[in-house]
């Protein structure tokens, strides 16, 4: 089947250097923008775009993908977690892609674009020529630079004019529109919250929200086309449902321990803890290992990711304040200032600057985790215990 798509768009590639042919082409070419929902797996949680090219001429009817990524790529684990995944550009028949969110579930919506013969004609070479083996591989960047936006840009770049987009009525940041598509999903949630950083709490244009497939598809209905004389007529004529989604779905992760139960009761385990060095004045320095080798194990990979990852926004992440490698070279000064029954300076300095980090917290550029309020306080129980202990 691909082998024969591959025939036919060699044939369109032949026809459209003539004028004449492509004039006969373009009338039966329509182009549309898909849209599908979200899924309920966490890798689908955002919805997806492609474009779908029909022509009743040669009877071709194919989608465009810039979605497909290949797992067996060598490392490829590593080069997710270092935010160097290349995404590629495929193109194969229509019905396999509607089958594919049948399964899903998801609901998926055309809207044919408004272009003229020749605009439509640039805009299928354009997709031609990018999904050939030398072109088709990209750096997926999940916020600017991804299967929504490529759509786009293939789009504008194929036009005799200028997209106007309308203004959107409210402002939001990457993270606030990331938590319209992680409602139910708390844990998934919290996992892009503790590590995308301040940068992603800037309220963003108009532009920039367009890398979600339904904001995309909202601001196709508004656009506007202007030619070189500003003559305006409508980027899209419409929506059509291609698919409908599924009536019932199992939306959300079914867990009884949400982040917040289990971050709340660490805290709550953490008091008693406290309580009863207090009462039977010893310090379970035990209890400090692990605190310490967690946070310090936490603080690594954030630290890693701070440095060297290339996923977007995570290189400015102030939770590192809390999370950092720091405690993991203190873990035998502290053992064994615990069992020869001395103070240990490290107490001072850490009470310092996690009371900062709580006390101050609300005033940092950046919206935290719900989990980090709860953990700080859990981190801040165990020199407090010890300050207190020197004070007796």
């Amino acid at each position: 089947m691909k082998r024969l798509i591959r025939c036919v768009l060699a044939m369109w590639m032949m026809l459209l250097s003539s004028t004449s042919v492509a004039q006969q082409l373009g009338d039966s070419l329509r182009v549309s923008l898909l849209t599908c929902s979200p899924g309920t797996e966490v890798y689908q949680l955002y919805g997806h775009t492609a474009l779908r090219v029909e022509d009743a001429t040669t009877d071709l009817d194919i989608v465009f993908n810039y979605g497909v990524f290949d797992f067996n790529t060598p490392h490829f684990a590593w080069r997710f977690v270092l935010g160097e995944c290349d995404y590629e550009v495929m193109y194969y028949p229509f019905g396999l892609f509607i089958e594919e969110y049948a399964r899903r579930g998801s609901e998926v919506v055309g809207q044919p674009l408004n272009l003229t013969t020749r605009e439509a004609l640039r805009l299928v070479h354009n997709l031609i020529v990018n999904a050939e083996p030398e072109n088709k591989t990209y750096r997926y960047n999940f916020l600017q630079n991804n299967c929504t936006t490529r759509t786009r840009d293939m789009v504008e770049q194929s036009l005799d004019g200028r997209i106007v987009y309308a203004e959107a009525p409210y402002r939001m940041t990457y993270r606030q529109m990331l938590h319209q598509y992680t409602d139910g999903y708390e844990w998934s949630e919290q996992g892009n919250d503790i590590l995308l950083g301040s940068a992603c709490d800037t309220l963003l244009d108009d532009r920039a929200m367009q890398f979600l497939p339904e904001q995309l598809m909202a601001y196709f209905d508004e656009a506007m086309i202007y030619d070189t004389l500003d003559n305006r007529r409508p980027l899209v004529l419409g929506r059509e449902t291609l698919l409908a989604a599924k009536s019932v779905q199992s939306y959300g992760e079914h867990y009884m321990l949400t982040p917040v139960v289990v971050g709340w009761s660490l805290l709550v385990l953490a008091i008693v803890i406290a309580l009863v060095e207090f009462i039977t004045k010893r310090q379970w320095w035990g209890v400090d290992i692990v605190l310490m080798s967690l946070q310090g194990v936490a603080g690594l990979f954030l630290c890693f990711m701070f440095l060297f990852s290339q996923h977007p926004t995570v290189n400015s992440n102030w939770q590192v304040w809390l999370f950092n490698p720091l405690p993991l070279f203190f873990v035998p000064w502290v053992v064994k200032c615990a069992r020869n029954r001395c103070q240990c300076p490290y107490h001072y300095g850490n009470l310092l600057w996690l009371g900062l980090f709580v006390l101050f917290f609300k005033w940092l550029p950046q919206d935290f985790s719900t989990l980090t309020l709860p953990l700080a306080l859990v981190l801040l129980t165990r020199p407090i215990s010890y300050y207190i202990r020197y004070r007796r």
